[in-house]
């Protein structure tokens, strides 16, 4: 089965005070599931950084974090998940139909 594609935004902030949002795409079954999986992504990819070790890469679900920044912390409790729409309109592998 086929699951859609979900855009998990994250509020960020850095220890100089600057801000931003990281943002991780996906396949998930829901928001809550695409929250969890993209925090899950995040760990893995700072475990590997604390360890010295490559960053693992794309899942082949889709989800991937392509590196990891010092520095920065992640507001998870104020993480938001939407069903990923590509600007261009192209179609991906893996996206179906959803609900709005």
């Amino acid at each position: 089965m086929l699951l859609p594609y979900y855009e998990v935004s994250v509020p960020m902030r850095s220890t100089t005070g600057a801000s931003g949002v990281h943002v991780f795409t996906g396949q998930a079954d829901s928001g809550r599931s695409a929250i969890r999986i993209a925090r899950d992504t995040y760990r893995a990819a700072h475990t590997a950084q604390q360890a010295g070790r490559k960053n693992p890469g794309k899942r082949p679900d889709g989800w991937g974090a392509r590196g990891y920044r010092a520095g920065w912390k992640l507001d998870w409790r104020a993480a938001s998940a939407l069903l990923w729409k590509d600007q261009w309109g192209w179609s991906h592998t893996g996206i179906v139909a959803a609900e709005q």
